[in-house]
């Protein structure tokens, strides 16, 4: 039996989170910005419309908000993730193989059933996820993930095909011809521009260019590329991704800062997700390297540094992992500048079962070990840095700037929606 993928993509997937909460955007232009209320990462079909582009500066386009009434988003990552979460235990339901590549997309594998049904079956997962979680998505079926990634793209960009389009049926020689090679999965720009040096312009075109010749450029990276248009599976199903091999959590403050006291508050709170990210994939890390920079677009003195420090013995500890970035971060203060950004990137990933241990377990580390797990299951259930370490402050000034966010419906208790029936009235949202 031949494999069958199916990719499914939530459309627009931030601005679909926040219009499950407000139906009365539908049909509107809306858009998401990113931190610190910056760019425009995400937007609504109407906002695409009237003009509105990927990545520009808010500030840019703010007579074009006016004009059209647009609506603006903060980023809220605890809605947007609590979401895709749903989408996901949707599609677990519906499909028997998945993999999970980004927040609003993943892989099916369909090749139990039969091709005569693909298309219907895709249908009933568009309907049943919008029904189950309010997203919309888009499906693309194929033989390879690359085609698959090409048929979502077509089946989200043309209105024909409702959604769904099943390559499988239809076959993909003349679709393939109206998509540009910038749109292939795995196609950045250096890629790009041999292509186009090569007078390789659409995916059919590289169909059926020469694959050796384009392995003895771009490898065998290019190579897949070639072979999964034509249908050779190169990326099989993947349950299992590997954990990751370095952890990042930094952020831009809401504006500058000097003090010492702040920048240790914000580093150390990044610390301490970095260590949440850790026993979320049961690894330990070897080495932790702390950030410090000012703004590079702003007047005055400019200051970019880095430390780097090992561990004695890799670790997942919040207290420790905060104890050694608050001395890499005295290291690189200087008095003077006004910092814009701080962070955190651990590295040196073990799984947290290949730690060499004592022969007998020091009480105090069976203690830690007992006390992380009540602090990780308090700050599930109330909230994340519900409960913290001092040195993180409470006051957090510092915190990035999100004039627009809207509440965490799903996952804060203060922010549920409140429903109110009173004899037969409409439902009223407050």
């Amino acid at each position: 039996m031949s494999k069958v993928f199916a990719l499914v993509d939530c459309n627009n997937f931030y601005v679909s989170c926040e219009k499950i909460f407000y139906p009365s955007l539908e049909g509107k232009p809306v858009v998401v910005l990113s931190n610190n209320d910056g760019c425009v990462i995400a937007r609504s079909d109407e906002a695409k419309a009237v003009g509105i582009k990927m990545g520009i500066p808010v500030f840019e386009i703010s007579d074009i908000i006016v004009k059209a009434k647009a609506h603006v988003f903060s980023t809220n990552y605890a809605l947007y993730g609590d979401i895709s979460q749903r989408v996901m235990n949707t599609l677990f339901e519906l499909a028997p193989d998945i993999e999970i590549y980004s927040i609003d997309e993943a892989f099916l594998d369909l090749s139990g059933i039969a091709e005569s049904e693909l298309e219907l079956f895709g249908k009933k997962v568009k309907e049943t996820v919008r029904k189950w979680t309010g997203v919309p998505v888009s499906i693309g079926i194929a033989p390879t993930k690359t085609l698959a990634k090409v048929a979502n793209h077509l089946a989200k960009s043309d209105m024909q095909f409702d959604g769904v389009l099943d390559f499988m049926k239809t076959g993909s020689d003349k679709l393939l011809k109206t998509v540009p090679v910038e749109e292939i999965w795995g196609v950045g720009d250096k890629y790009a521009q041999f292509f186009n040096r090569s007078k390789i312009i659409t995916a059919y075109d590289l169909k059926h260019a020469d694959e050796n010749r384009i392995k003895e450029h771009l490898g065998v990276m290019g190579q897949r590329l070639v072979l999964e248009l034509r249908g050779t599976i190169c990326y099989p199903m993947n349950q299992s991704p590997e954990n990751k091999k370095e952890i990042c959590t930094s952020r831009s403050f809401g504006h500058p800062i000097s003090s010492y006291d702040e920048l240790e508050q914000a580093a150390t709170t990044y610390v301490s997700k970095v260590a949440q990210k850790l026993r979320r994939q049961k690894t330990l890390a070897g080495s932790i390297l702390i950030f410090l920079m000012t703004n590079k677009y702003a007047s005055g003195p400019q200051y970019v540094n880095y430390t780097i420090v090992k561990f004695p013995v890799p670790t997942n500890s919040p207290s420790e992992l905060i104890h050694f970035s608050a001395i890499a971060l005295k290291k690189l203060y200087r008095n003077g500048y006004k910092y814009k950004k701080t962070g955190a990137i651990v590295s040196e990933l073990i799984p947290d079962t290949g730690q060499q241990t004592a022969l007998w377990p020091e009480t105090e580390n069976i203690k830690n070990e007992k006390l992380l797990e009540v602090i990780d299951k308090i700050n599930k259930r109330a909230g994340l840095e519900k409960v913290k370490f001092a040195i993180q402050g409470t006051e957090e000034s510092w915190k990035m700037r999100q004039d627009n966010l809207s509440p965490r419906y799903t996952t804060q208790w203060s922010d549920i929606l409140v429903v109110d029936v009173e004899r037969g009235n409409d439902l009223n949202f407050e």
